[in-house]
């Protein structure tokens, strides 16, 4: 089997409905967006699908695959996604490829996998659970009040812990964690995520707050550029540290935190900034081997799979992004959410799509 065509197809993806903010310094959600496909084709008539969901994804990924990505792939054997995964990695020395394209390729191969064998992705990978908990990531919020309201919300809705994305202010996010921890009693797990917002000597402090809540783990306080910044910081608090989120290199950057010590609860994993299906699970391996955390970051579908592949993964992260609370469609009255029956690995259900792409988009359940 070969590849014979590599298309990128545009998609609208819907703008947030209300509209909703990150921490101070970070721009919120975005209006209505022109996301896009990667679509590969071979000459037995195999296919597989991959989106792309940034600002100006169509022009991103249409010029990367006229001009580096096409002639890298076609007449490739789509199953020898470990060599093209490696090819993607070479290719990125050159050209320093957008992070989150480093893994469509490797997803859309997986997809393309999934459906040859008539088999959702994550039996593919080995398959480790049929089912997991999620919990409710927020974005932010006005108030203390309006955070400890949505966390009863989505109590009630099923979910079975609450992370915060707060306003990125040290002394007003401790506030707000230690309020949490009072409201909701011992018993919940709750997460902070810093998305990058502090310094060193901030993180700190927030972090000691973090510690006297007994929070599960800290998420990204600083950016994570400096991995001595982070071994400090390890040194300095007691709560758990999640970290590898959006540094570059997948598993091999990975490797470093951990080496440092820096990785006390456990490190990122997902298809989208650790270099797709692959690049997922290697991470995930690695940290298994130091008998660490691998958590999946994001609530697509195609880290719906890895969650039920990923012996080392906790959760599946679904947001929570309005102050009237809807429970994810994946998500049931449980909090759970369990594994797609699907072939490959989906479309989402609620994107624009022509009718070319119809047939990859995900069923209702």
């Amino acid at each position: 089997m070969k590849i014979t065509h590599v298309e990128v197809h545009r998609i609208d993806v819907p703008a947030a409905s209300p509209p909703f903010k990150w921490r101070d310094g970070l721009s919120g959600s975005a209006p209505v967006g022109d996301g896009a496909v990667l679509h590969i084709g071979t000459d037995e008539g195999a296919e597989g699908v991959a989106v792309f969901q940034r600002p100006g994804a169509f022009d991103t990924l249409r010029n990367l695959v006229d001009i580096v990505f096409r002639d890298e792939l076609v007449g490739a054997d789509p199953f020898q996604r470990e060599w093209l995964w490696h090819r993607v990695w070479e290719l990125d020395r050159i050209h320093e490829l957008p992070l989150p394209t480093l893994g469509l390729i490797d997803t859309a191969l997986w997809d393309l996998a999934g459906r040859y064998y008539g088999q959702p992705v994550w039996q593919l990978l080995g398959g480790f659970r049929e089912s997991i908990p999620a919990y409710a990531s927020t974005s932010t919020f006005s108030s203390i009040a309006e955070f400890l309201d949505v966390a009863d919300q989505c109590l009630e809705l099923g979910y079975v812990g609450i992370k915060l994305h707060a306003w990125g202010d040290a002394r007003r996010d401790a506030e707000l964690c230690l309020a949490l921890r009072d409201h909701v009693g011992p018993s919940i797990p709750l997460m902070y995520d810093g998305s990058a917002g502090f310094d060193l000597p901030d993180a700190i402090r927030l972090g000691r707050a973090l510690s006297e809540a007994d929070y599960l783990w800290y998420e990204e306080p600083m950016r994570e550029f400096s991995i001595s910044a982070y071994q400090a910081l390890a040194a300095a608090v007691d709560v758990p540290l999640l970290v590898a989120e959006t540094s570059d290199g997948a598993h091999m950057n990975s490797a470093d935190f951990i080496k440092a010590g820096a990785a006390t609860f456990g490190v990122r994993a997902g298809t989208t900034l650790r270099g797709g299906i692959t690049g997922a699970m290697r991470t995930a391996h690695l940290a298994d081997a130091y008998r660490l955390r691998a958590e999946v970051h994001g609530s697509d579908i195609p880290n719906h799979h890895l969650c039920m592949a990923i012996s080392n993964t906790t959760y599946y992260e679904s947001l929570v992004t309005a102050t009237t609370v809807v429970r994810e469609r994946h998500v049931d009255d449980q909090g759970l959410v369990h594994a797609p029956t699907g072939p490959g690995i989906a479309l989402p259900l609620d994107f624009g799509y022509g009718s070319e792409l119809l047939p990859f988009v995900e069923q209702p359940r």
